[in-house]
C-alpha cells in the first residue's frame, strides 16, 4: 500500500469525524469512521513494534461531557456559560475562511474539549459525574490533567482556564471552587519568557490577541487577578553559603513562600498550573524508582521531586485550592521496570499525537 499524500483527515476545529488505522509497526492502513479513543502508545524497543493502551477514565469521560453540553452546561455559574458560549461561538465557514465570528480564527476543538472538561469536573452537577473518579498523586491537595500534544495551544488553554478561574472568584468571592491567584509554573527560563503573555497587562497577551473575554467590563475585572509565573527552580530549598558565619538554619515553610511567592504571598487558596507537568512527579513511597531509570524515561528525578515538594510546602502555609497540569507526555515512572512508564492517573481529557497530525496542527 502506497503511502497517503496527506495525513490531515480532520478540521482542527471540529470534533474528529475518522481516524488513520495503523499496523503495530506503525504503518498507515487505511481511515476509520468515528474519533480514535483515547489512549498511548508504547514502544517495544526489541520488536521495534507499538501497542496502543486504553485511557479508560477518558473514554468513560468523554459522552458524560458530551451529554452535559448538550444539556446546557447544568450547574454552571452565569459566568462560566457566558465564557463557554463565547468561547464556542465560530460564526460561518464562508467561501474558504471564517467570517462574523468573535475572533479571526476559531479556537481548536481541542482547547475548547479540554477547558470544557475541567469545567465540567470542577461546577457541572453530579449527576453527569456517577462512576468517574479521579485519583490523586498521592497528595493532600487535588490534580487534574490535560494531555495535550505539543502544537495544540497550550498557552491559550492556560489563558482560558485563567479566565475561568479568575472572574469567578472576583465575581463570588464565596465560591470554593474557584481563586483568582494562579502561580504558574514552567520547567525553564525559555518557557517561563514564552508564559509572560499570561499576564493581563502584557503588551502581547493571550486574552486580547484571541479575544477571550466576551465583553469589555470582564476584561477590566480580569486585570485584579493575581497571577506569578516562575521557573521550577525557585521551588528549590535555599542553600547557605559555605563560608557563611552566621548559621541560619533551614528556611522555614512561611520564608519558603515569601521568597517564592512574592506579592502572591499575601493571598490564600491558590490555584496551581503546572506546564509540562510530567516534570512534577510525585514518587510513592512503595515505589523505588532510581535515577537511571527515571533519565531512561526523560524525568529528572531531582528536579521532579523538588517542584512537588515546593508546591506540598506552599500548601502547608497558603493552602492549593486545586492544581491544573498540562503536557504532552504526562508519563511518571512505575518502579518495575526501566522501560515501563504509567500515565499519570488524573488525565481527564486527552488530544495526543496522531489526533494533533489528523487535525493539521502538527
Amino acid at each position: 500500500m502506497s503511502a497517503p499524500r496527506s495525513l490531515i483527515i480532520n478540521s482542527p476545529y471540529e470534533i474528529p469525524v475518522c481516524h488513520w488505522e495503523q499496523d503495530s509497526r506503525g504503518r498507515v492502513l487505511r481511515v476509520r469512521e468515528g474519533r480514535r479513543g483515547a489512549g498511548y502508545e508504547i514502544f517495544d524497543t526489541r520488536t521495534n513494534t507499538r501497542r496502543t493502551v486504553e485511557l479508560e477514565m477518558v473514554n468513560r469521560i468523554r459522552p458524560r461531557v458530551d451529554e452535559w453540553r448538550q444539556a446546557g452546561y447544568p450547574g454552571t455559574t452565569s459566568v462560566t456559560r457566558s465564557l463557554l458560549e463565547y468561547w464556542i461561538d465560530k460564526g460561518e465557514f464562508l467561501d474558504g475562511r471564517w467570517e462574523n465570528g468573535p475572533r479571526p480564527l476559531p479556537f481548536y476543538f481541542c482547547q475548547i474539549e479540554a477547558i470544557e472538561t475541567l469545567i465540567w469536573w470542577v461546577e457541572g452537577l453530579a449527576e453527569y459525574k456517577q462512576g468517574v473518579f479521579l485519583p490523586g498523586d498521592g497528595g493532600s491537595w487535588e490534580r487534574i490533567c490535560n494531555k495535550m500534544a505539543t502544537g495544540t495551544g497550550k498557552t491559550t488553554l492556560m489563558g482560558m482556564i485563567i479566565i475561568w478561574q479568575a472572574l469567578n472568584a472576583l465575581t463570588y468571592p464565596k465560591r470554593k471552587e474557584f481563586s483568582s491567584v494562579i502561580f504558574l509554573v514552567a520547567p525553564g527560563l525559555t518557557v517561563k519568557e514564552r508564559l509572560q503573555v499570561l499576564y493581563p497587562g502584557h503588551e502581547k497577551n493571550v486574552y486580547d490577541e484571541f479575544r477571550m473575554c466576551p465583553n469589555e467590563a470582564l476584561r477590566q475585572k480580569l486585570n485584579q487577578a493575581a497571577i506569578l509565573v516562575e521557573n521550577w527552580h525557585t521551588l528549590m530549598p535555599l542553600k547557605e553559603p559555605e563560608r557563611s558565619v552566621m548559621k541560619k538554619g533551614p528556611e522555614s515553610d512561611e520564608a519558603f513562600t515569601r521568597r517564592v511567592l512574592g506579592k502572591l504571598a499575601a493571598f490564600k487558596d491558590i490555584v496551581v498550573i503546572n506546564d509540562e507537568a510530567h516534570h512534577a512527579y510525585r514518587q510513592r513511597p512503595e515505589l523505588k524508582v532510581s535515577k537511571k531509570d527515571a533519565e531512561q524515561l526523560g524525568i529528572d528525578l531531582e528536579e521532579a521531586t523538588r517542584w512537588i515538594e515546593g508546591l506540598d510546602r506552599i500548601h502547608k502555609t497558603r493552602r492549593i485550592r486545586r492544581c491544573f497540569d498540562l503536557s504532552a507526555t504526562p508519563f511518571a515512572p512505575t518502579g518495575k521496570k526501566s522501560t515501563e512508564k504509567g500515565l499519570f492517573e488524573w488525565i481527564i481529557s486527552d488530544f495526543g499525537l496522531n489526533d494533533a497530525i489528523e487535525a493539521g496542527l502538527v
